[in-house]
């Protein structure tokens, strides 16, 4: 149940929720139940944290029961996000705004997820990470550390476009250590990008990426390495 508190202006708040003295809170932020937040977290106008699934009546998604949403030290939640029951969000990072977090997704320290960005369930983001404004970061992918995800990249993973039964396994993509996905870009269910690897605007990943390659086109080709001077390492 929520219950309105004089914390800040429109403020709803479920049971067993502990505000720390050093939390920032907008107006009409709603928290659910058991939510865990830590020190320095800043929630802006209109988010809300924890909302409960809603699933369709012929959803074969899981319904378990989840954990309360846990916020680390530092983490800002930006105006109108959400963030659904069973996710955890590292410290230092950020959800901008309207972006939409799901069910047991884990978002690393000092990942910043863009504008409208739609993380969907069960996907393990790590740290440092850099995902832009309006993409869509589907189930059952995996982001590792330090990757960069430009504005409008599209994940997939569905083969069959809903036209499974009920134990097919949906595979999203892998994108592994540092690579680099441009603008646009598209990438159809289970494919890698390897470490250090450059996906440029607009390609159509359909195979896996080699890493520290350089893949553009529709579909995706390799053109070259990635040059010593754009690894990481030479900008860390």
């Amino acid at each position: 149940m929520l219950r309105p508190s004089d914390r800040a202006p429109g403020l709803l708040l479920g049971e067993r929720v502990l505000l720390p003295p050093t939390v920032e809170l907008g107006g009409n932020v709603v928290i659910h139940e058991g939510t865990v937040i830590g020190g320095g977290v800043r929630i802006q106008d209109g988010a809300v944290i924890g909302k409960p699934v809603a699933l369709g009546p012929r959803s074969t998604a899981s319904r378990d029961p989840l954990p309360p949403v846990e916020l680390g030290s530092d983490v800002t939640v930006c105006a109108g996000a959400v963030v659904v029951a069973g996710a955890q969000v590292g410290d230092g990072a950020v959800v901008g705004d309207q972006a939409h977090v799901r069910e047991r997704t884990t978002i690393g320290q000092g990942t910043v997820i863009g504008r409208g960005t739609a993380v969907d369930n069960d996907v393990a983001i790590g740290a440092r990470v850099k995902i832009q404004t309006g993409c869509y970061i589907t189930a059952f992918s995996a982001v590792e550390d330090d990757v960069f995800v430009g504005p409008g990249v599209t994940l997939l993973n569905d083969n069959t476009m809903g036209r499974h039964g009920p134990g097919h396994q949906l595979r999203g993509a892998t994108l592994r250590r540092a690579c680099r996905v441009g603008g646009a870009a598209v990438l159809v269910p289970g494919v890698e990008v390897g470490e250090e690897a450059f996906v440029a605007a607009g390609t159509v990943v359909v195979s896996d990426v080699p890493a520290r390659t350089v893949v553009m086109g529709v579909p995706g080709r390799v053109v070259r390495d990635v040059p010593e001077e754009d690894l990481l390492e030479r900008w860390s």
